[in-house]
């Protein structure tokens, strides 16, 4: 299940650090669930998962 993997968080899947980028979960899901999405198909499926695009606070 998607969410499961991406509660692991980005570590786990071999990414140097805690944040999930769209281009990240395309990946994740071509290599768990062998699916092809583009970047704009991977925004919808999270939208419609009840996931949302937040922006990290920039370094002051």
């Amino acid at each position: 299940m998607l969410e499961r993997e991406l509660a692991k968080g980005p570590v786990a899947h071999g990414w140097p650090d805690q944040t999930w980028t769209l281009s990240r979960v395309k990946t994740l899901v071509g290599r768990r669930f062998h699916k092809s999405y583009i970047v704009q198909g991977v925004a919808a499926l999270l939208k419609r998962h009840g996931w949302s695009c937040q922006v990290p606070p920039s370094g002051r």
